[in-house]
């Protein structure tokens, strides 16, 4: 079955967007392709990661995902909470090198929840009971695929400011942070090792995992179809003012802001209140037919391609390890997640592909940072000029490929929030609160990284899956040692309040279980083999610290 493979190339800016992406074809695709925005074959940094990237993608797509797990057994846990963050602040004053900002350690920051998808993943059912623990099926079963219900994952996003654009990169601004409702689905179906017809495929991007995609909005309303097959690359992805448009709706939030993130289901699908308490604006999103939202009929022979329009509700009503998403990687139900290794600096970029083809590594101007410049290699795609930031002081060029095999980026040396003015604050976020009034505590959580998934030979690394066999953490160099810092949670006293902060030691911490080594041993999961009739197969996947007592 054909596979795309499609990088990111900066090399035309376009006057709505102030930055385009072309692509650089496959074999066995068109040179002529459009780039689009909500397929996980060359978006990689809105996307959730798969178990199994070689039989969806033909190659390794995804990225490091250090996240920490929240799990209650309270009805309703798994579909109706609440959130109280914190935004971070950029260091002040105009961009300089000698000091580092929240895009260069992130791309998001998100919050997610597994939701029902009838034509997705595994493809055995139309049907799904919306907040139910009814759709947990455990695939080590025999038979247990039978009537499994579809799932997809949603990632509630924030993006930090400054850099350039969506949808070339992730920016919505200058200095304020934006946010959308992302929710992915996976067209494929492992029992009969059959996907998504080729044609549908090009249709909507070149990739079985796709995305529907809304920024939160004052109206609530979409600025444009959300769904893979009708999105708008000028509207459903662009969140600035453009000409045509009376107003621009999307909600912008300023640095430091605080946030009530709410998110729970309706008669017509998830709906996310996003409240800023701090500048008395609030924005929403509904995931919802009438706004646009859609699933990808799965057709796996043939050529039809259609969308139908789709109320999408909460897969569970509670959060533990068994309410997890059988074709993720990750054993998340209730997470939030730091999104790490999409940021390089790059000296020189071709004007041609968009690569970099002089220096990568940083400069070891940042306190605490060692130069790591050297030549660049296979991941240093996806490549942006300075003159393509939103915000006109900035000054360096750089890439936002994966940066695997590589941990050789910013989010691997000791750029993160240490207290310091010279880099960001923390994103401050509560523990969520679950139950009819919003205030019952998840008592238990863990922590999780998905290095073994990341360290893998199909993206270049040693780590052997099925035995776990050079799966290390810290993740190894291509340079053969050790990434030089890998950012961990931490709980912290703020206003008189607990909260969790991630990056370096934190001001005002509580305690940092570990630092590092807080994601504990090797992870053991079960899935279904891909054409294996069932059959189950066993990775390691993930670091998981296992369960522990909640009391932030």
């Amino acid at each position: 079955m054909r596979r795309t493979r499609i990088l990111f190339s900066a090399v035309a800016t376009a006057a709505l967007a102030g930055a385009s992406i072309t692509t650089l074809p496959h074999t066995a695709k068109a040179a002529d392709d459009e780039y689009y925005p909500t397929s996980c074959g060359n978006n990689v940094r809105i996307c959730t990661e798969v178990d199994d990237s070689l039989h969806a993608f033909g190659h390794y797509v995804g990225h490091d995902e250090p996240s920490v797990l929240f799990d209650s057994n309270t009805p309703g846990s798994g579909n109706h909470m609440r959130y109280q963050l914190t935004l971070p602040k950029e260091p002040a004053g105009a961009y300089s090198n000698a000091k580092s900002y929240s895009r260069q350690l992130v791309p998001t920051y998100w919050f997610g929840m597994a939701m029902c998808d009838t034509e997705s993943f595994p493809e055995q059912s139309h049907t799904c009971t919306p907040d139910s623990d009814g759709n947990i099926v455990d695939p080590a079963v025999k038979g247990s695929y039978r009537n499994a219900p579809g799932a997809a994952y949603m990632e509630m996003q924030f993006y930090p400011p400054g850099f350039a654009p969506q949808f070339a990169d992730i920016s919505c601004d200058a200095h304020k942070w934006c946010a959308a409702l992302t929710i992915d689905s996976l067209s494929e179906d492992p029992i009969k090792g059959t996907q998504l017809n080729d044609t549908c495929i090009d249709k909507i991007g070149g990739s079985i995992e796709y995305v529907n995609f809304a920024y939160i909005t004052l109206s609530g309303n979409p600025l444009g179809p959300p769904n893979p097959l009708q999105f708008d690359f000028i509207n459903s992805g662009n969140p600035r003012t453009v000409p045509g448009r009376a107003s621009n709706d999307t909600l912008f939030m300023n640095q430091g802001d605080k946030i009530t993130l709410t998110m729970g289901d309706t008669a017509h699908g998830l709906q996310v209140l996003v409240d800023d308490t701090t500048s008395g604006q609030s924005g929403s999103m509904t995931a919802s037919a009438a706004n646009g939202f859609g699933q990808i009929v799965y057709k796996p022979t043939g050529t039809g391609c259609s969308m139908r329009p789709y109320d999408f509700h909460p897969m569970f009503s509670t959060s533990s390890p068994d309410t997890r998403v059988l074709w993720a990687a990750h054993t998340y139900n209730v997470a939030m997640d730091a999104e790490i290794g999409h940021f390089d600096f790059c000296t020189h970029i071709d004007a041609d592909t968009g690569q970099c083809d002089g220096l990568e590594g940083i400069s070891g101007r940042v306190p605490g940072t060692v130069s790591d410049r050297e030549p660049a290699d296979g991941d240093d795609f996806a490549c942006f000029s300075a003159a393509q930031a939103l915000d006109p002081t900035v000054t360096a060029n750089y890439c936002a490929y994966s940066n695997v095999p590589g941990f050789d980026g910013t989010s691997y040396q000791r750029y993160w929030p240490d207290g310091s003015t010279s880099k960001p604050t923390s994103i401050l976020f509560s523990s969520p609160r679950t139950g009819n009034s919003l205030n019952t505590a998840y008592p238990q959580f863990s922590f999780e990284a998905d290095l073994p998934r990341v360290e893998a030979p199909d993206s270049g690394g040693a780590c052997d899956r099925s035995t776990g066999a050079n799966c290390v953490n810290p993740p190894i160099t291509d340079d053969g040692t050790p990434a030089a810092f890998y950012p961990y949670f931490s709980t912290v006293t703020s206003g008189g309040a607990c909260r969790w902060g991630v990056g370096d030691t934190l001001p005002n911490t509580v305690s940092n279980y570990g630092g590092d080594s807080q994601y504990g041993p090797l992870l053991q999961s079960t899935y279904w083999a891909f054409g294996g009739k069932g059959a189950p197969v066993q990775r390691y996947n993930n670091f998981n610290s296992g369960v522990l007592t909640n009391n932030c």
